[in-house]
């Protein structure tokens, strides 16, 4: 059976060699085979990257994923641009059905 500081190295080495896991703000601490991820990623595709390689690791048991997305860039975007994308998306596709003369609006 592995040690904590051991399947510790194992989780981190195997997050290194992973590569759509670029951040190095992901911390780990592992605790009778149960590891935990914290910190910070640029998108929720690497977050789900470092939980899927996470799982690989032999000896882990379970996984307390606390990581948090914070998006960069052009990927940032307000909650009023959400919404206006979410109602957008709702009155251009042609399969949501709306009673007849109901629009989704601001």
């Amino acid at each position: 059976m592995r040690t904590d500081a051991q399947l510790k190295n194992d989780v981190m080495e195997e997050l290194r060699w992973e590569p759509t896991v670029t951040s190095s703000e992901i911390s780990v601490v592992a605790k009778d085979g149960v590891v935990t991820l914290s910190g910070t990623v640029p998108h929720y595709a690497e977050k789900w990257a470092a939980e899927r390689a996470t799982q690989r690791v032999e000896g882990v048991k379970a996984i307390a994923e606390e990581i948090e997305v914070n998006l960069t860039g052009v990927h940032k975007r307000k909650d009023s641009e959400i919404a206006e994308a979410v109602v957008n998306s709702l009155n251009w596709n042609t399969s949501t059905k709306l009673p007849p003369g109901i629009r989704i609006g601001l």
